[in-house]
């Protein structure tokens, strides 16, 4: 019965020494990972890996005008624009950054509407040298 006791009153007082760890919290750390609250709302969004980068690019008239090999995200971690390579649209390399709010989907494919040859071609080609090779760090940026 004693034994019992102990082994209760051990369990007991490592719980609360686990419990009072577990919520401690040490001033100039933020806390690694994400809340349930925002698991969820990352399920309500989409994975870029396999909705976005690699795929075909089409116009309203269902001609492919590009293919998007990667994505471009702002200091401030919004994601802004897709690199998309028009070149076996338009005939020469043509590489060219699309506001991420002009691309959709329709019918189960990417679209970019009003994607003409000419359109394409009039746009400024995209740079990777003018990009810089490392993030900055996020202390680096001004935030408002």
């Amino acid at each position: 019965m004693i034994r019992k006791t102990w082994i209760s009153v051990a369990v007991a007082a490592c719980a609360a020494v686990c419990l009072q760890t577990a919520q401690a919290q040490v001033v100039g750390h933020q806390t690694i990972g994400i809340s349930v609250t925002e698991a969820d709302a990352i399920l309500a969004g989409w994975s870029v890996k396999r909705s976005i980068l690699g795929k075909p690019v089409f116009n309203e008239q269902g001609q492919q005008v590009g293919k998007v090999y990667d994505i471009v995200v702002a200091p401030d971690k919004s994601v802004s624009y897709a690199i998309v390579d028009a070149q076996r649209f338009v005939g020469m390399r043509h590489d060219v950054a699309v506001p991420i709010e002009q691309l959709d989907f329709a019918d189960g494919k990417l679209v970019l509407p009003g994607a003409t040859r000419e359109a394409l071609k009039a746009m400024p080609v995209f740079q990777y040298t003018k990009m810089p090779a490392m993030p900055k760090p996020r202390d680096a940026y001004q935030h408002p």
